[in-house]
């Protein structure tokens, strides 16, 4: 390569430097550490909040506009749901009911536990069983207990087991397990959706959501204009994380707070990594002199120090990554419920304020260097 012999030097200069090269990457290394740790809580707390979403899978959602998320249900009338299965666009639509209890369990105590009903005739949403038959549901009593992090809460029932919610019976027919755990912290039971709403208390209208599905993908917007006309708003799986997601961030401290995390970090990395590369630079003058007086053009140099502050920047980030891993493994090893996830969006995020850090660095860095004279440094 034409620049094969600068970078090299620039390399032997670089990690020569022991100390130097040390408080770099462990500025960088913690940097990332605390970036990727805020946003994989952020990312993991945003999985939580659409599990209900994601585990029921259905194409399109019914809901009243001020619903922000999927546990914060306000009912929907009867007839809405009679007004949606007419529509031309729509193959099928289905009720479903979420709500909170509190049921008594064999040992005395009481815990709090989602329930969802689902549609009897279809039982669109029903998650897969580990354990029992999915046609148990239709028995007396019956519930399917959801094995997630919030399992042993209920003292780890088994197919069998026993409760008691508002004065009815309750009885464990089936062990599901579903792809997220909620946001909520307590276990989850499914039911039909009759059984649901005559075991809860309830208001007037007992339909938390419409789940339907269009006939094509371009039905979407048809359907969502004449919901839109009843008063009320149809999302697709997507719009519906999507509004959960904006919910969390502009109406909740949790986005706020993960922010100025991230963006602390990120200074804290960049405060560090700048003044040492700075100090680097400055210690090593006369040899970018000498350099300079043997013919190394700017250019060169240029290239060098860039070489010099990537590398470090992409070896930070490297060690960065890995040890964040290495804790969010450990934790989730040892903490059932703990949330945090590792996504290509906040591997992109650390990413992207890493090279930032490179690049302020390089600078400081390049307008020391292409500022000096080969004779000051070897006069002084």
């Amino acid at each position: 390569m034409k620049y094969a012999g600068i970078l090299r030097i620039g390399f032997k200069l670089l990690v020569n430097d022991k100390a130097k090269f040390s408080a770099l990457l462990i500025g960088i290394t913690f940097s990332v550490f605390l970036m990727m740790q805020m946003t994989a809580m952020f990312a993991g707390i945003l999985n939580r909040a659409y599990s209900t979403v994601t585990n029921i899978g259905a194409t399109m959602w019914v809901m009243d506009p001020a619903v922000n998320t999927p546990t914060s249900t306000i009912p929907l009338p009867d007839y809405l749901l009679d007004a949606v299965r007419s529509m031309d666009e729509v193959s099928y639509a289905v009720p479903i009911f979420i709500g909170g209890a509190q049921v008594r369990l064999d040992s005395g105590t009481y815990q709090s536990v989602s329930v969802i009903g689902l549609d009897d005739s279809s039982l669109f949403g029903r998650p897969e069983l580990e354990e029992g038959h999915i046609e148990d549901i239709y028995a007396d009593n019956a519930f399917i207990m959801v094995h997630d992090a919030e399992f042993s809460k209920l003292e780890n029932p088994k197919v069998g087991t026993s409760f008691e919610l508002n004065d009815h019976r309750g009885t464990i027919v089936a062990i599901a397990k579903v792809a997220a755990s909620g946001l909520t912290g307590v276990p989850t039971l499914y039911t039909t959706y009759r059984r649901a709403i005559e075991y809860i208390p309830t208001t007037r209208f007992t339909v938390s959501y419409i789940l339907l599905q269009p006939k094509n993908t371009e039905d979407v917007a048809s359907i969502q204009k004449q919901v839109d006309q009843l008063g009320y708003v149809a999302l697709t799986k997507d719009e519906f994380n999507q509004h959960i997601t904006h919910f969390y961030i502009y109406q909740t401290g949790v986005g706020v707070n993960i922010l100025m995390m991230t963006i602390i970090s990120f200074l804290v990395g960049l405060s560090i990594s700048g003044q040492t590369f700075y100090t680097f630079i400055l210690e090593n003058l006369d040899k970018f002199a000498a350099l300079k007086a043997i013919g190394a053009k700017g250019r060169e140099l240029i290239y060098m120090i860039l070489f010099m502050a990537t590398f470090t920047a992409m070896t930070g980030y490297g060690l960065g990554i890995g040890l964040v891993t290495l804790m969010i493994s450990i934790a989730r090893s040892n903490v059932p419920n703990y949330a945090a996830i590792i996504t290509f969006w906040n591997l992109g995020l650390a990413f992207g304020m890493v090279l930032l850090i490179a690049g302020v660095s390089s600078y400081v860095g390049i307008r020391k260097v292409l500022r000096i004279e080969p004779f000051d440094i070897f006069r002084g």
